[in-house]
This record gives C-alpha cells, structure tokens and sequence, in this order.
C-alpha cells in the first residue's frame, strides 16, 4: 500500500515502558477491555488477564521525552509504517466524522518494548496490539510484527496495516460511545459477555476494512489478500487450535474475521454498525 510518509504535525507518537515500566499496575475505573490479544493466544496467556487492572481511577500511561516524534516513527520498518498508518487513518477517518456531523478526536501512538503501563493498567509484549479506551492509546511492540510474519503466516505491510486498522476501529468505538455500550451489556449479560466482545471485534475488522476502502488508489496488486490471510491467521479457532470451545471465543473465527473485512472493504462504514446493532 503506497502511503504517504508520516506527518509530525498530524500524529501523536509515544515511547517508553520498555523494560521495567510496570510499576505499582495500572487501574480502570471503566474495566480494561484488550482488544487484539493475538499474541496472548500465542503465547498462551489468558485474553481476559494480560491486562492487570486493580482499582478504580486511571493511571496515566508512560510516555518518554527523550526522543521526538520522529525519531520514534523512525527507529525501524515498522514504526515508520505504524506512523504512516496512524496519519492516513487520522485523515480518513476525521473526514468520515465531519462528514457525518460528529466531532472527532484523534488517538496517540505508543511504541514499547517489553512491558508498559497503559492507562488500562499493565500489559506485556505477550498481549499484542491493544487500544486502551481509558487513555485512547493504541499500543504496539513493533516486535509483534515478526511473530505476525513467522509465527502465524501473514507477511506483508498491508497485514501490519490491518493490524493498525483494527486497533483503530477499537479507538472509533470509543469515541463513539459504542465500546461503551457493549460494555453496559456485558454487564447486564454476563454470560453474553463473550459473544458481545466477539461483535466488538468484527466491527473493529470491518471499520479496517472501510478505511482501506477509502484509500482504494493507494492500494497495490495482493494487498488485500494480504489483509484477508491475516485476518484469518488470527481467527480464534485457528489460534487456539481446538483448545478453547466456541462459547469462549472472543475475537471471532477465521471466517467470521475475514467477513467481516470483506463487509468493511465495500466501504459503507453504517454497514459495519449492523454487526454489533448498538448505535
């Protein structure tokens, strides 16, 4: 996918929480929600727990002053695409709120390596991507994308794309008052909880799949079929390899992720809204 070079002036990138940033944990008033434990699967760390959360006020994540936004989107391959993704995602996505009349706020990109402590409280490198909903942070150890290439079989930048996008939609959701409202009935439904969180994350797919849409020019020969193996490289059913029953589910299967990529990619971010029906 041919994106422009990332814009200090339109993102906000972090750094810091390598190492032994876990301090005292972190606390979530709301409840810490992780949304893209692929690599929770993968190392086999429970979904539910990579995130500790033990209280009830926000902590605020670590940041770091000694490098600048910059030199942070420039450590490596992936950080300068991570730093791509996040400005085309901003302006594609600031449109489609305008557009509609709703206001809109644009999330910060943390980079970490190892531990880090999010306003969601403490996560490892173990937990993957994740958005934090009580900072409004997408957090990446750019070394997940390795384990995305080697491990799960999804080479390839429009792959650390979706990844982006996904973890995106979580921060649309947000905003939006959506993440909210499964949360609200999660809690009157507790034994829905996880098909609920399931709906949460096919939507996440499917808003991706809208903002690659609507970048359609930019898009070259095989990347969406990059995006579709991806998508399916981290179903639960094949990440769990028939481990964890279908009722303890809480990303979606490889079908269902792939759909609803598909769903996303014709562009109509209002159809997106019909798979969790809350807004």
């Amino acid at each position: 996918m041919r994106l422009n070079p990332f814009n200090t002036g339109n993102i906000d990138v972090r750094g810091g929480g390598g190492g032994g940033g876990l301090g005292g944990g972190g606390k979530l008033g709301c409840g810490a929600i992780v949304i893209a434990l692929v690599g929770a699967v993968v190392f086999g760390i429970d979904p539910m727990t990579t995130l500790s959360t033990v209280g009830g006020t926000s902590s605020a994540p670590e940041t770091s002053t000694s490098a600048t936004e910059e030199e942070l989107c420039s450590a490596n391959q992936y950080a300068r695409e991570s730093c791509a993704a996040l400005g085309s995602l901003n302006e594609t996505w600031s449109r489609v709120f305008a557009e509609q009349g709703y206001e809109f706020q644009q999330p910060f990109l943390n980079f970490y390596s190892g531990q880090v402590r999010s306003g969601c409280g403490a996560a490892s490198s173990a937990a993957g991507p994740f958005y934090c909903p009580a900072d409004g942070g997408i957090y990446i150890d750019t070394g997940f994308y390795d384990v995305l290439d080697r491990q799960l079989g999804a080479p390839g930048d429009f792959a650390r794309y979706y990844v982006m996008a996904h973890e995106y939609g979580h921060h649309i959701q947000n905003i939006t008052g959506i993440a909210n409202a499964i949360r609200s009935a999660q809690g009157q439904n507790p034994r829905a909880a996880n098909q609920l969180q399931v709906r949460m994350e096919l939507q996440a797919d499917c808003y991706a799949g809208v903002w690659a849409a609507k970048n359609r020019n930019l898009i070259e020969p095989g990347d969406l079929e990059e995006g579709l193996r991806a998508a399916a490289a981290i179903g639960d059913d094949r990440l769990t390899g028939g481990r964890v029953s279908s009722e303890n589910f809480t990303h979606g299967t490889s079908r269902q992720r792939s759909e609803a990529l598909r769903l996303g990619l014709q562009g109509d971010d209002r159809a997106c809204d019909e798979i969790t029906n809350i807004r």
